[in-house]
């Protein structure tokens, strides 16, 4: 071989060994970059005809397994899911308060209804004391409280989740862009014959961050291009990305109907089902609307069961007016049986006058409203707002329902109760549940005697009795009774105290953070398994890149000694045919 050639291998070999280092280096340089994949520069002969001729780099490349980045991606999406779902479960469990195991202490729900019932047992006993009313008054009141603030907590939370899907979408359509700007760079850097390790590095780290926010799937072509897709086959990065649309509601109600997330206006909500966006929607239109049914049964059996018993009876003195919430009109049909007594009584509960109605008399509310109207001492109408009015011809005097025999409605309630004449609870619901507000005013006004029954009683007797404590302990046993709830939310249909269902409603909040930091747990682990799998495989080794630096140093030296011998040569050479 000529010494020309033997100095173009030295020179090549040079070049090569040069060129290795820098990977080399590169690769000790970026060992603590995320997602940085370790670079091999691979070395290849060159041959002019049958001779060798040097050595040139021929490409240079990670080794990332496409199986094990799959399944890195998976892992990522579930654990996105994973941390949403254990926040969001965190957050329900603290609105809903702890209690002890006696269900009577504590700062929850369960603990305000047994505070209740402790203050209806000592009214019980002394059914004439204000102070007690008052204290009754106040603790219905914190009870009604608990419920509003934690169903308007509630909605907050599905308030901050719907916002909190606005900014995946917008953290994905960031990660979409970015994988398609990267084909395009890949793609250009493969034309110019260059090496695109470093993109697809890029490339697979915005992979990892769109699969964080949703569930997607992909693959790479022969062009080395990434085509990503929803579950469902939704493109959402061919030739270019397919952004994501959404906007958040600007006020969230347990009515609110959230727009859907589209895709080339495609609605792809379905399509997501795990990632934070994926968990986030489940919270939203899942799980904390279920934690919300549930609060709703509480409360609307607490209206149901309280009011039943204090429109069977009356404060004293009785008031003046009683007005129903129930919307009615005259000629409404009246399925009623039995009868009812109605009576004005004065300041001292003693009977002025009375009659007891015989319902199934009246065909029509109009026709009750008639007949009511026709007791002395008594005026009767439906309001401008619909509702039945009844009321004293004396503001000395009040007004009193008492309940013998009748049945109203398919449920059969009586008279009071069915047009809500004397309840002590207001709304429907968790959110709007309040005490009545003139009782929340003047707690004087809470029933707790019952209007007498007795077929003698004349004009100048005892109507309403001070120390009566039938409908004090009435509330109190409708309180600790059991009560038949539907099922809701995540609890069955069940006879239960409200106590008890209040418990049931913060164990199974209780349960469901218990299983999410547990899911979470596993999530994590698993993640930091393929982590490590994944470093081990494509991660850069110190101590190897060092010894192959230092390797490659002495191919460097060596071919620069050759190079040296050969110039020497070429010089003596030269020397001699001068000479």
């Amino acid at each position: 071989m000529s010494l020309s050639g033997i100095r173009t291998i030295a020179y090549s070999s040079l070049s090569a060994s040069q060129y290795q280092i820098s990977v080399a280096s590169s690769n000790v340089a970026n060992a603590d970059t995320t997602g940085y994949t370790k670079k091999s520069a691979t070395q290849t002969s060159v041959n002019y005809g049958s001779s060798g001729s040097g050595v040139a780099i021929a490409s240079v490349s990670s080794n990332v397994s496409k199986y094990l980045l799959s399944d890195l991606a998976e892992a990522t999406t579930t654990l996105g899911a994973a941390t949403v779902t254990n926040d969001f479960a965190d957050r329900l469990q603290s609105l809903f308060g702890s209690i002890s195991s006696d269900s009577s202490s504590g700062d929850s729900l369960s603990s305000g209804i047994a505070d209740l019932e402790s203050a209806l047992s000592s009214l019980a006993s002394t059914p004439e004391s204000d102070t007690l009313k008052a204290q009754v008054v106040d603790a219905l009141d914190t009870v009604a409280s608990q419920l509003r603030e934690t169903s308007s907590s509630i909605q907050s939370l599905r308030a901050d989740a719907d916002g909190q899907i606005e900014d995946g979408v917008q953290a994905a359509n960031d990660a979409l862009n970015a994988i398609a700007e990267l084909n395009t760079q890949i793609a250009s850097a493969q034309a110019r014959g260059e090496s695109t390790s470093a993109l697809e590095d890029q490339r697979n780290t915005a992979l990892q961050t769109l699969s964080e926010q949703m569930n997607v799937s992909y693959y790479v072509n022969s062009d080395n291009q990434m085509r990503v897709y929803a579950s469902t086959g939704t493109t959402l990065v061919d030739s270019k990305a397919h952004e994501l649309s959404y906007s958040s509601a600007t006020l969230v109600t347990a009515d609110t109907v959230f727009d859907a997330i589209t895709v080339d206006g495609n609605d792809v909500t379905g399509a997501i089902t795990s990632g934070k966006i994926g968990a986030l929607i489940e919270q939203r239109d899942e799980t904390l609307p279920a934690a919300q049914d549930e609060l709703d049964e509480l409360a609307s059996g607490l209206i149901e069961a309280l009011n039943a018993v204090s429109n069977s009876g009356s404060s004293i003195p009785a008031p003046t007016t009683l007005i129903g919430p129930v919307i009615v009109s005259a000629s409404d049909t009246l399925s009623a049986t039995g009868t009812a007594r109605i009576a004005v009584t004065d300041s001292s509960g003693v009977l002025v006058s009375y009659q007891d109605l015989d319902l199934s008399s009246y065909s029509t509310v109009g026709d009750l409203v008639d007949a009511i109207d026709s007791i002395d001492g008594l005026s009767a109408s439906i309001n401008a707002s619909g509702q039945l009015t009844i009321s004293s011809d004396s503001s000395a005097n009040g007004v009193s329902i008492g309940d013998i025999d009748d049945s109203i409605g398919s449920s059969g309630e009586g008279l009071s109760n069915y047009f809500g004449l004397n309840d002590l609870l207001t709304g429907t619901n968790a959110s709007d549940i309040s005490v009545r507000k003139d009782i929340l005013a003047d707690s004087s006004l809470m029933p707790t005697a019952s209007l007498s029954s007795d077929s003698a009683l004349a004009v100048g007797d005892a109507a309403l009795t001070e120390g009566d404590s039938t409908i004090a302990q009435a509330l109190g046993d409708a309180l600790a009774g059991d009560y038949s709830f539907a099922a809701a939310g995540g609890l069955g249909s069940t006879k239960s105290s409200f106590a008890d269902y209040a418990g049931d409603i913060i164990s199974t909040a209780a349960s469901s953070a218990t299983s999410a930091s547990s899911a979470l747990t596993t999530k994590e682990t698993a993640k930091q398994t393929l982590d490590d799998s994944f470093s081990s495989a494509t991660g850069v080794n110190l101590d190897e890149e060092t010894a192959l630096i230092s390797e490659l140093q002495q191919q460097y030296s060596t071919a620069a000694q050759l190079l040296q011998v050969v110039n020497d040569m070429f010089d003596a050479l030269l020397s001699a045919a001068q000479s």
